[in-house]
């Protein structure tokens, strides 16, 4: 669009450029100060007045096809040697010249300049032969400097700041280019260590939790009398403590991986994941009822990730605060949004403990995930105990994808 405007402009210029000249021309014409020559014999008015149009319509190729426009001014301007050179008709033929030198490629203005020179003094010579008057030369070099010379190097030198501007132009886009990737390197770093930094703080953690888990369960086994409830605990422990290793594994590749590397096929954890987090929460004691079908709907992979990692923080919330009470889980969808409901009774002894400071981040984190995808979400008491209400549009994050 941008280059169809500048053409457009280029074209209004010309236009007027046409009709300034043709102006000018006309008021020479009319005043007399026109006659290059001097003959006896003079055309009409009209007649000049026609050539002088031939010649502006001619410049209206100038800048598109340079070339053309030069062969093509050959006409008018023999018409106006053959009538008696007139001021006008050089003046547009100089300018078409200049178009030429400047527009056209630069095999090409390199031939114009070197026909221009050579044409000029090929007139010279010829002047000096055919009337043997040095003076006739004289005027014939003076009148191709002003209307030839002059043409070529005003071209030569727009087209060499032209050149140069480029050039510069090409220079600072090759600097943006080397600025971007060394920002895109510089981040590659930055998340390969955040990566290192996180496998080292929290991977250890996990797999000591994992072994020392299964290490209980063996113990547990060898033990008669043993609580089948404690039995599954220490088995949520563990199956808990292993996906949690491999989630945060599958993360660090994530961060690790490359723009250009293809998609981990440890990809990240979707609403289809939930009976995994349903089997821990029913191992370790709690009952986890849950309502609604999305298994086979195609949904955003955002929207997924997002609904299964706030349905995750809210069942933690619920078995930390409300232990050994039931958990409802109702995931629905309709054409534009997808809910998340997750409802827990809470005791009243878990009111009345005081908040601990550092608490709160899973609800902001929810929060977050919402917003981020243009949802909502809301949490708090509800007629059942504690709600948590998250609704995902679908609609607009698929046009985002």
């Amino acid at each position: 669009m941008r280059r169809h405007w500048s053409t457009l402009s280029a074209m209004a210029q010309d236009a007027l450029i046409a009709v300034f000249v043709f102006a000018f021309g006309a008021a020479l014409y009319l005043a007399g100060l026109y006659s290059m020559t001097s003959g006896s014999t003079e055309p009409s008015l009209k007649v000049r007045f026609g050539v002088l149009g031939l010649m502006c319509a001619v410049s209206l190729l100038r800048r598109r096809t340079p070339m053309s426009a030069l062969a093509i001014g050959v006409v008018p301007l023999g018409i106006d040697l053959w009538l008696g050179a007139s001021v006008p008709i050089w003046l547009m033929y100089s300018d078409l010249i200049y178009a030429a030198v400047l527009y056209a490629s630069p095999k090409r203005s390199r031939l114009v300049v070197v026909a221009s020179a050579a044409l000029s003094a090929l007139v010279a010579v010829l002047a000096l032969v055919l009337t043997g008057d040095w003076r006739v030369m004289a005027l014939a070099i003076t009148a191709a400097v002003a209307f030839v010379g002059t043409s070529v190097w005003w071209a030569l030198s727009v087209r060499g700041h032209k050149e140069i501007a480029g050039a510069e132009r090409a220079r600072a886009q090759a600097l943006s280019l080397v600025a971007e990737l060394d920002r895109r390197a510089a981040i590659a770093d930055e998340r390969k260590t955040m990566a290192r930094d996180l496998h080292d703080v929290i991977a250890g953690h996990l797999s000591a939790i994992a072994i020392q888990s299964e290490a209980a369960l063996g113990v547990l086994s060898r033990q008669e009398s043993t609580d089948p409830a404690v039995t599954g605990i220490v088995g949520s422990i563990r199956s808990n403590s292993v996906s949690a290793l491999q989630e945060m594994r599958t993360m660090i590749g994530l961060l690790r991986r490359d723009d250009g590397a293809e998609e981990d096929p440890a990809a990240p954890r979707r609403l289809a994941h939930l009976p995994i987090l349903v089997d821990a929460a029913h191992a370790a004691g709690i009952t986890v009822r849950m309502a609604g079908d999305v298994d086979g709907t195609e949904l955003p992979s955002a929207v997924d990730q997002a609904a299964y990692r706030i349905v995750q923080e809210a069942l933690t919330n619920a078995m930390k605060h409300a232990p050994g009470q039931e958990v409802d889980i109702d995931v629905s969808l309709d054409a534009t949004t997808l809910a998340v409901v997750v409802r827990n009774p809470v005791r009243s002894t878990a009111r009345q403990q005081p908040r601990d400071p550092d608490t709160g981040r899973g609800l902001v984190n929810m929060r977050e995930r919402a917003a981020a995808l243009g949802g909502s979400f809301t949490a708090g008491p509800a007629a059942t105990g504690w709600e948590v209400l998250a609704r995902l549009p679908i609609s607009a994050t698929k046009e985002m994808s």
